[in-house]
């Protein structure tokens, strides 16, 4: 079986320039994805799919492979990351290589370590799922949210209006990490998340969106956290 690490990271981001290259705690942020990816041991081979040469270089810097250029139309604001996935794969089919599963992992997401990528592609395995991915308990229950509808606030669900938090299951959102897959069913289907998904939970000190420089600056301030609670 042949399993394959895809890192997108694309030269055009917008709300932090560079993002994917930024310096984060003394490395390249990237850095952090591939590192954890190798140390894996899970993969035949650990590619970085970008239109950027600075960020092609820094991939190969730290080991990563760069077989190919990502195009234009993976490149820009809308591609989805399932378009980005197809184009790696197909692109690698077109070399006659082909793997059984894929990891789609962000160049942003410094919390993943080696460890929960082995966890979340044994449960891939064990449970024979289409795709295994991080997800966070929202801490407060989402069935009792409010609204604003005409600017008063109003029930999203009006049903669990006195409904204790106790007695609510407990909702997730997707941690935005990485999405380890069987790789004939996303080209079946095109889909990551489908009827046949499962994931792990983590915690919230362990995730954090990066889309503006104060998340980037939350991140910094988790990932050391962490690091002290591993060390106490």
């Amino acid at each position: 079986m042949k399993t394959l690490c895809i890192i997108p990271a694309r030269g055009g981001s917008k709300r932090i320039p560079r993002k994917n290259i930024r310096p984060f705690l003394g490395s390249p942020i990237m850095a952090y994805s591939i590192r954890a990816a190798q140390e894996s041991g899970l993969f035949d081979d650990v590619m970085v799919s970008t239109d950027d040469a600075e960020i092609a270089q820094m991939a190969q810097l730290y080991g990563a492979s760069v077989p190919f250029a990502r195009s234009a139309d993976t490149a820009n604001d809308f591609a989805t990351t399932a378009a980005v996935l197809t184009e790696v794969l197909n692109a690698y089919a077109q070399h006659g290589q082909s793997f059984d599963r894929a990891c789609c992992l962000y160049a942003t997401a410094p919390f993943v370590t080696a460890d929960t990528l082995r966890e979340a592609f044994a449960k891939l395995e064990s449970g024979g799922f289409d795709t295994v991915f991080p997800v966070v308990r929202f801490s407060f229950p989402v069935q009792r949210a409010v609204i604003f509808q005409n600017d008063r606030l109003a029930w999203l669900e009006p049903d669990h209006a006195l409904t204790r938090s106790q007695d609510l299951p407990p909702a997730f959102h997707d941690a935005g990490q990485f999405y380890f897959f069987n790789v004939p069913s996303f080209l079946e289907t095109g889909q990551l998340l489908t009827s046949n998904t499962s994931g792990i939970e983590i915690s919230e000190l362990e995730s954090q969106d990066i889309d503006n420089l104060v998340d980037w600056q939350l991140a910094e301030l988790k990932i050391r956290l962490l690091a002290q609670s591993r060390s106490a």
